[in-house]
């Protein structure tokens, strides 16, 4: 099941956030460029989840994963050659999507990626976007196979502390 989150999530969030930086330590190259104590944080969840964006799956009990979902396009987004055009009311946006190391390679990120376009579509959203760590060979091969198109690539000065390039994507709803 994937649900709007409530602050009894958080601990499960920050457990997630956690899997998944432990599992980049062990990586000699790093997925996602998120930095421990930095981003993402129990922090940043609480903040979407007191803005109604933080979202959670969860099975059998097991909270799994985790995104934010809402219309929030970072400033660097101005810089990427959209070819699917929207007003900002009409644009969706997936934020740091993540699935547990302990889940990885049974679609749940699919299933995370088809419940966001879902949700844009009943919300009036016309098109939806996201942005990923240009060295995130996952995403950045999961993407297109979900009919995501690759709209640009930018430097962005990510959470005010870290300069890293990301691929943008978008999908008309």
């Amino acid at each position: 099941m994937i649900r709007l989150a409530s602050s009894s999530d958080l601990d499960a969030v920050a457990a997630i956030y956690e899997e998944i930086l432990a599992a980049e330590d062990l990586r000699a190259t790093s997925y996602t460029n998120w930095q421990r104590g930095k981003y993402p944080t129990r922090r940043h969840a609480q903040a979407a989840l007191e803005a109604g964006s933080l979202y959670i799956a969860e099975e059998n009990g097991d909270r799994y994963a985790c995104f934010i979902l809402n219309r929030e396009q970072l400033p660097e987004y101005d810089s990427i050659p959209w070819t699917i055009p929207a007003a900002p009311e009409k644009v969706s946006v997936i934020h740091t999507l993540c699935v547990s190391p302990r889940w990885a390679g049974q679609g749940k990120a699919r299933e995370l990626v088809k419940f966001c376009e879902e949700e844009g579509r009943r919300i009036g959203a016309r098109v939806i976007r996201l942005d990923t760590y240009v060295g995130n060979i996952p995403a950045n091969a999961m993407y297109p196979r979900l009919g995501y198109q690759l709209a640009g690539r930018a430097l962005f000065h990510f959470q005010g502390f870290l300069w890293e390039e990301l691929n943008c994507y978008e999908k008309s709803l």
